[in-house]
């Protein structure tokens, strides 16, 4: 098995960082534009405090995958939770548990942050992860997720 390492995300990770973000985008058969995504990048994940986290999986000596998170609101619960943006890992780096140590240290970072759910969203036909999911004891609910780009 191949050693690997998790750890919270550097300035110097942001060039691998979004080519890790470009093949996710892929993945999921989403568009992706790179443009100008360093700056803003670096601007919410290393501002004090973040406004969002990322750990990055390091393998001999390049990232492997990524996670980012957010602490966010629920009127319903009237409580902060965890929201889980992105987790993904290149091919090599699937099915060594790596998956979920990842959702450990953002667990982790929850109870820290104290927030005590966490939630995500994946495409259906990513079976896989959904399969990864349910196995470690995620529930679903199923909701249609919708964009609305707002114009100055």
């Amino acid at each position: 098995m191949n050693s690997y390492l998790i750890r919270q995300a550097e300035p110097k990770d942001l060039p691998e960082i979004i080519q890790l973000c470009a093949e996710h985008a892929a993945f999921e058969q989403a568009d992706y534009s790179p443009s100008g995504k360093a700056d803003k990048l670096s601007a919410h994940l290393f501002n004090n405090p973040p406004a969002c986290f990322c750990l990055v999986v390091e393998m001999d000596g390049a990232l492997a995958g990524y996670a980012t998170y957010s602490k966010e609101f629920s009127t319903w619960d009237a409580d902060f939770y965890i929201h889980m943006d992105c987790l993904f890992l290149r091919p090599y780096a699937r099915n060594m548990g790596i998956g979920e140590q990842l959702i450990k240290q953002i667990a982790q970072s929850a109870q820290a942050l104290n927030c005590h759910l966490i939630q995500w969203q994946t495409p259906k036909f990513n079976t896989r992860a959904v399969k990864f999911y349910k196995r470690i004891g995620a529930t679903e609910k199923e909701k249609l997720r919708f964009f609305l780009t707002v114009d100055a």
